[in-house]
């Protein structure tokens, strides 16, 4: 084979050409801290680069909604603790009522202060957090409990969803995963029927007792009031009970979040980022052989080297 200037100008420019592309991709490294700065680079690299971001765009969005969760939770919580205390209190001042030395005069004091005890844990239920009722169903925007004292009767209201209608809000806390929100406050009510065929619920059970406080009727405050009251006191601590499982399970969910987002952090890192004291060793290496490439192309081809490449 034949060696003319031409070749080797040709070689020298090729290889040349060679080295500085490898000198600028290692020295684009170094200044971005990134193994891939486009698509070119490594289209599959690039591309689980992409879905890792995705995942923890996502798995962000999960921690946030678990957070917001879990404070909601907290809210309900206090709020049916001071409920239970409430029901606590009507359930003392009905023993009371219930007692023959007590006369007409103090059971309409008892009266009064079970009203504002009722008052109170309606209150409570009536709790708003971050613009939204914690107890108000489908309809979170709106006062879900109302006290309607019309034709001298007493009854408890709700609006927050008729009774086919499950009023829990689900939250989506991981892919395919859901988790109810206690939020249904008909549940509150205890709806049942008693042994007579008479539903029976909280807002009734109030109402008798304070007929019962009107006629002196000592017998039903001590026996049958007493015990439904005992009852709804019974269901604000299963549904308490409740809502401290789901408490439970959104704090396993938010560890098991920040664990898989160390994961996800750490596998992008691994994709995406330089190793930055081999990256830099790669660079010295392919600067010298950059610089030996332009040192033997002046030393072989001198000055004439311009004859061949215009």
């Amino acid at each position: 084979m034949r060696i003319t200037n031409s070749l080797m100008s040709q070689s020298f420019l090729s290889n040349l050409n060679k080295n500085s592309k490898n000198v600028f991709r290692y020295q684009e490294q170094l200044s971005s801290l990134k193994q891939v700065n486009r698509p070119s680079d490594d289209p599959l690299k690039v591309s689980k680069i992409l879905d890792l971001k995705n995942e923890l765009k996502q798995n962000a969005q999960y921690k946030t909604t678990i957070s917001d969760a879990i404070d909601f939770i907290n809210v309900q919580d206090s709020a049916l603790a001071s409920a239970t205390n409430s029901l606590q209190r009507i359930s003392a001042l009905t023993q009371q009522a219930a007692n023959g030395t007590y006369n007409a005069q103090d059971r309409q004091a008892i009266k009064t202060e079970i009203e504002n005890e009722v008052e109170s844990m309606l209150d409570s239920l009536n709790t708003n957090f971050g613009g939204r009722y914690i107890f108000g169903g489908q309809k979170s925007t709106e006062k879900p409990f109302t006290i309607n004292r019309e034709d001298g009767n007493f009854a408890i209201e709700y609006s927050g969803i008729d009774d086919e209608i499950n009023g829990n809000v689900s939250k989506e806390i991981a892919r395919g995963v859901n988790v109810d929100l206690q939020t249904d406050g008909k549940r509150l009510f205890n709806q049942q029927t008693d042994e007579n065929g008479v539903i029976q619920n909280i807002s009734t059970v109030f109402n008798e007792l304070f007929e019962a406080l009107d006629n002196n009727d000592t017998e039903a405050l001590g026996g049958k009031i007493l015990k439904q009251i005992e009852s709804e006191m019974d269901n604000t601590v299963n549904t308490r009970t409740n809502i401290g499982a789901i408490q439970n399970r959104l704090t396993a969910a938010k560890d098991r979040n920040e664990a898989e987002y160390l994961n996800l952090e750490t596998t992008l890192s691994t994709n995406q980022d330089i190793d930055l004291a081999e990256t830099y060793m790669h660079y010295s290496m392919e600067m010298v052989a950059y610089q030996a490439s332009m040192n033997m192309g002046t030393r072989i081809l001198q000055t004439n080297i311009m004859d061949y490449v215009r």
